[in-house]
């Protein structure tokens, strides 16, 4: 069965926190990728910035829905949550923006089980971690490859 290793890309584009976002947008769309890993200055994984993470900036910031109930407020969302959502909204750095500790996979880690990440957490991109360094990125389209391979 083919694993991470055998379809990742190795050596992939990477980003720092401290880089601004229109760096992250621009690195995105001139190598057509869906997400980029970021590293600090050891290399280590740190997060993740997607598209989707860069699309949320233009959304409005959220304001707090409730309802009431026996003269008290009920929120519909925690208040933790509003503030991380105008917080991307509001983001000036990939710090700001991108996903923290991401879902990671490991080389040895099978296709059933990257497929199954991609489409049951709605992930476009898992970055492959060995001992704690990122080695590679496996994306929809590297899955999308194997199935071209049979025919």
């Amino acid at each position: 069965m083919l694993s991470a290793m055998d379809i990742m890309t190795e050596n992939p584009v990477t980003v720092l926190p401290e880089a601004e976002i229109s760096l992250a947008a621009k690195l995105l769309l001139e190598k057509h990728i869906n997400g980029l890993p970021v590293v600090d200055d050891t290399g280590s994984l740190v997060g993740i910035i997607c598209q989707s993470d860069l699309i949320a900036q233009q959304k409005k910031i959220p304001l707090p829905s409730f309802f009431t109930f026996l003269d008290g407020f009920i929120f519909t969302k925690s208040m933790k949550q509003i503030e991380k959502e105008a917080q991307k909204i509001a983001a000036t750095t990939v710090s700001q923006a991108m996903t923290k500790n991401p879902i990671t996979v490991k080389p040895d880690t099978g296709i059933d089980t990257i497929a199954e990440l991609m489409v049951d957490k709605n992930f476009h991109t898992l970055p492959v971690v060995d001992h704690g360094r990122l080695v590679g990125i496996v994306g929809k389209e590297d899955v999308l490859k194997t199935l071209m391979a049979g025919v």
